[in-house]
């Protein structure tokens, strides 16, 4: 049910009687079963990993690591409900998750840890139990600037493991930052005129709309060599200045509505008002007035197109490190999925184990939709997916059969394409169901 009716526990077991195949179980025994699957989490994702195997094709080469947050509706701290930086922006303790998906997408292991512990130091526990649980030894990990720490790159240099990751061209060195800034210098991504230079100034709108050009300089670590490329597309740049454009609307609207408090974070429109508190002659001013700040939104201009990433891999072309990074939207699609579709939160369950538990069900959920989608090529969203699977009900007729209640539609017949059997004739006998049910339990996997 964590798939097609996700909610409480009470509410999927009260669901599950709606099934053709009735739970030979009792609410009490779900709960007391949380404790026994967060003992065995570990477990439990080692082992789908294994037998996802024999179903699919991981692709094990590049892992995407990234972190997010669920929020519960009670006031106080409580075990590793802490409060602590909500993705998004509640003032309720949170829990926080780090999830590894593999080359392709597919969810790989998870970890729970407390909402107001620091991110970065979440990276090496759950890479370690890849290299000893999942027995993957050389991979290349793909995260966001958040999580790229020294500490998190000198561990992802050796033992034939490397990294990409995100890197703020705001947040480098002057000298640095104005080489990586510099209109001079830069070539185009996929062109045949290998070294051939170009200047940003002088590009043709119109004829390298869809080009993504780059530059690559040397990074001295000490004690470890790493790369940084500096991408710059047409199209980012127009992207970023539409975005900015409308946060700047915003922020005149909120002036003339009245004072505007201080920006909450680093993407607030908040960040382009400034609070002016002396006259034009310099003096102490009486009341302090508010404006928007020119200065702030020309600085921020100036990386408008820009996008930098830093890597050890030392022989990979820059197009094939800037292409393994783009693969990142996949998990943030992955939770964007949990926190909407699944509806992994408000968690409502109250111990760390029940937690984890919970957590360990949307997880196994997660796969089994990745597997579905792959099942379909891709061509559905999950909205469309979920809601199909929980309309496909049939109606029983006593003593006799079922017959379909849902409408056909181009999903339904992939549906039914994928899994071998059908339910949407004029009529189901019941022998006819029970070898439906039947078929559906059998291992896939050498079975007919």
């Amino acid at each position: 049910t964590g798939l097609i009716a996700p909610s409480s526990k009470l509410s999927s077991y009260e669901y599950a009687s709606s099934f053709l195949q009735q739970p030979e179980f009792n609410l009490q025994h779900v709960y007391r079963s949380l404790d026994v699957i967060a003992k065995h989490s570990d477990e439990i994702q080692a082992a789908v990993y294994k037998n996802s195997q024999e179903l699919i094709n991981r692709n094990k080469e590049v892992l995407f690591y990234d972190c997010t947050n669920y929020f519960f509706e009670i006031e106080e701290n409580r075990g590793n409900a802490q409060f602590g930086k909500s993705k998004e922006h509640r003032p309720n303790p949170i829990v926080q998750m780090g999830l590894f998906l593999d080359g392709d997408g597919f969810p790989l292991c998870f970890s729970m840890f407390p909402g107001n512990k620091n991110e970065q130091p979440t990276l090496k526990p759950l890479e370690k139990k890849i290299l000893k649980d999942f027995k993957l030894s050389e991979f290349i990990v793909c995260t966001d600037a958040g999580l790229s720490s020294k500490k998190n790159k000198r561990y992802n240099a050796i033992q034939g493991r490397s990294y990409i990751t995100t890197q703020s061209l705001k947040k480098l060195n002057a000298e640095l930052q104005e080489t990586a800034l510099n209109p001079d210098g830069w070539y185009r991504m996929g062109s045949k005129a290998k070294y051939r230079k170009y200047n940003l100034l002088k590009l043709n709108e119109e004829t390298h709309k869809d080009d993504v050009f780059y530059k690559e300089l040397p990074i001295d670590n000490k004690d470890f060599d790493e790369r940084l490329i500096v991408t710059y597309s047409i199209k980012y740049r127009d992207y970023a200045r539409a975005i900015r454009e409308k946060q700047v609307i915003r922020a005149k609207k909120a002036l003339e509505n009245g004072k505007v408090r201080a920006k909450k974070n680093a993407n607030d429109f908040r960040r382009f008002i400034k609070t002016i508190h002396c006259t034009e002659d310099g003096e102490v001013a009486e009341k302090n007035t508010q404006g928007i700040d020119d200065e702030a939104i020309r600085r921020e201009a100036r990386f408008d197109g820009f996008y930098a990433v830093t890597t050890n891999l030392a022989d990979e072309e820059p197009g094939e490190i800037a292409k393994a990074n783009h693969q990142r939207w996949q998990i943030e699609q992955c939770f964007r999925i949990m926190k909407n579709e699944f509806k992994s939160r408000p968690v409502y369950v109250r111990t760390d184990t029940r937690i984890r538990a919970h957590f360990l069900t949307c997880f196994l959920a997660l796969v089994l939709y990745k597997y579905l989608t792959k099942r379909l090529r891709g061509t559905y969203s999950c909205e469309q997916i979920c809601d199909t699977l929980r309309n496909m009900k049939v109606r029983e007729i006593l003593g006799q059969g079922y017959i379909s209640t849902y409408t056909r539609t181009d999903l339904t017949d992939d549906l039914h394409e994928s899994f071998g059997f059908q339910t949407d004739r004029d009529f189901i006998t019941k022998e006819t169901m029970k070898k439906m049910i039947a078929f559906s339990q059998k291992r896939e996997k050498g079975q007919k």
